[in-house]
């Protein structure tokens, strides 16, 4: 198990029957990001892992 595991288990537990838009969680990545300017490279990938699902040539 991965450190961050815990993080994304609590997330499911605490909100996993809630629903969300994209528009919300940008929105929450933006916030933490200006609250947390250290992981903006962290965040920036995993916005662009999620915008690039369905992308087939990544």
């Amino acid at each position: 198990m991965y450190f961050t595991d815990r993080g994304i288990e609590e997330l499911e537990r605490r909100r996993g029957d809630e629903e969300v838009t994209f528009a919300w969680l940008a929105e929450q990545l933006q916030a933490f990001t200006d609250t947390h300017p250290e992981f903006e490279t962290a965040v920036e990938r995993l916005a662009t892992w999620l915008a690039r699902l369905d992308d087939p040539e990544d």
